[in-house]
């Protein structure tokens, strides 16, 4: 099975193809960090706009690297939030029309759930049941992954983040943009 991936929920655009759940075929990544350093922190509109500019090179870009053609594919996941309106929008759009022009399943995944799963992918000899501290952004959460790797909220931040926190200590002591 090769699983089509597309994340745009912040300020980086990438597309990866996935084979049987586990072997990754290709895994690129657009980032922006230069292009929002002159605004000293990511700005919506413009995160957007570039996603838009590059999401369908790097989407044929990852097809070629994964050694595959659009119609190979049999599923397509995307982030679906939490993030910024307008990126999310660029990769769900895409995502969507991929999967229903090959009439295949479309698949939301939870960013920051992501986050944990990724560790799983990484290092297969740690496995649930766990708690682990997402930090991502505007986003601060505690969750327990269980046995059956289903994500249960134990706690999160109600205002300000950790990486809001950092973003803005970054700025007082004028470390440049990401920090």
């Amino acid at each position: 099975m090769l699983i089509l991936g597309i994340e745009t929920s912040c300020d980086e655009t990438a597309v990866a193809v996935v084979e049987n759940g586990g072997k990754i075929r290709s895994n690129l990544v657009a980032s922006q960090v230069e292009l929002h350093k002159q605004f000293y922190g990511v700005v919506p509109e413009v995160a957007s706009r570039k996603h838009l500019e590059v999401i369908l090179l790097l989407l044929d870009k990852a097809l070629k690297k994964a050694g595959i053609c659009l119609k190979d594919l049999n599923a397509v996941g995307v982030t679906i939030g939490p993030g910024l309106l307008g990126s999310l929008l660029v990769g769900v759009t895409v995502a969507k029309g991929v999967a229903l022009s090959l009439n295949i399943p479309f698949v939301g995944i939870n960013h920051l759930e992501a986050h944990l799963y990724a560790g799983l992918i990484q290092n297969p000899s740690f496995y649930p049941p766990f708690v682990g501290l997402i930090i991502s952004g505007g986003h601060t959460e505690l969750v327990y992954l269980s046995e059956k790797k289903e994500c249960e909220l134990l706690g999160s931040t109600r205002d300000d983040a950790v990486g809001e926190a950092f973003d803005k200590i970054a700025r007082a002591l004028d470390l440049g943009y990401p920090g």
